[in-house]
C-alpha cells in the first residue's frame, strides 16, 4: 500500500520501517527476493532514489544482501537477527549445539507447563510437515521444516524474550543444522521429534527439557558430544 502523507523531512525512515515491517511479518522469508526497485516504487508511491536508500540502509543493517545482477535479497528478519549470524558465523559447531540445547530445553520445559491446545494443533502439524520434508530428501526443505517446528515449540513457552531471543539466532541455528545433516539427508541422521511433542502434550516438563537438549547432539552422531549429565 501506498504510503500515507509522507512528510519530506522523513521519508526515507517511513520507507525503512515500512520495508522492515514486511521483512518481519514473513512477507518476504529469509533466502527470498524482495521486488525490484520499480516495484518497490509503484507500492509505496514515493521517488526512485528514496528506495533505493532505504534498500542500502537495510542492507548495512544487515536484513539485505544486494547482488549485482541478481536481486536484493533477504538474510535476516531483524537488525540483532542480522549481527547474531555474522557474529557467529565462525563459531564452533559445538558451541552453538550448546546454546541452541540450553534454549530449546528451557523453553521445552516451560512448553510442558503453558502450552495451548492451539500451540499442540501447531506441533502437531508441524512435525508432519518436518516428516514429510525428511521423505522428499529435500535437504533445504527439511532445514527449514526442522527450525520452524523448533521455534513452535519455544513460542509455546509463552516467554516473548525467550522466543524473540531464539528468533533472532534462527538463521545462525539454520546454517548449523546445514552443516550438520550435510548436503544427503541419510537414516542415521533422522530424529523423530513426536516423543518431544508428546512430552510436552502430557504436561512433562522434566522429560520435554530432557528430550529438547539431547537433539542438538544426536543429529549426527559422534560428531557431538553432549554434556555430561549433572554438569
Amino acid at each position: 500500500m501506498p504510503l500515507t502523507s509522507p512528510q519530506r523531512s522523513a521519508l526515507s525512515e517511513q520507507v525503512i520501517s515500512a520495508l522492515r515491517a514486511q521483512i518481519s511479518a514473513g512477507e518476504w522469508p529469509v533466502g527470498s527476493r524482495i521486488p525490484t526497485e520499480p516495484e518497490l516504487v509503484e507500492q509505496l508511491g514515493v521517488a526512485r532514489n528514496t528506495v533505493r536508500e532505504a534498500v542500502r540502509a537495510l542492507a548495512h543493517n544487515g536484513l539485505l544482501d544486494i547482488r549485482q545482477g541478481s536481486g536484493t535479497y533477504v538474510v535476516a528478519t531483524s537488525e540483532l537477527a542480522g549481527v547474531m549470524q555474522r557474529r557467529f558465523a565462525d563459531a564452533a559447531p559445538q558451541d552453538i549445539a550448546e546454546l541452541r540445547a540450553t534454549l530449546e530445553s528451557s523453553a521445552a520445559k516451560f512448553a510442558a507447563a503453558r502450552r495451548t491446545e492451539r500451540d499442540l494443533k501447531q506441533l502437531d502439524a508441524l512435525l508432519v510437515r518436518r516428516e514429510d520434508a525428511w521423505a522428499s530428501g529435500d535437504t533445504e526443505a527439511f532445514v527449514t521444516a526442522d527450525a520452524t517446528f523448533h521455534l513452535a515449540v519455544v513460542a509455546a513457552s509463552h516467554n516473548d524474550v525467550l522466543t524473540a531471543m531464539y528468533a533472532d539466532l534462527g538463521e545462525v541455528m539454520r546454517d548449523w543444522l546445514r552443516e550438520d545433516v550435510g548436503e544427503r539427508l541419510t537414516a542415521e541422521n533422522h530424529m523423530d521429534h513426536a516423543t518431544l511433542v508428546d512430552a510436552i502434550r502430557d504436561g512433562d516438563a522434566e522429560a520435554a527439557a530432557k528430550e529438547a537438549a539431547r537433539y542438538p547432539f544426536d543429529c549426527r552422531p559422534g560428531r557431538l558430544t553432549a554434556p555430561a549429565s549433572g554438569d
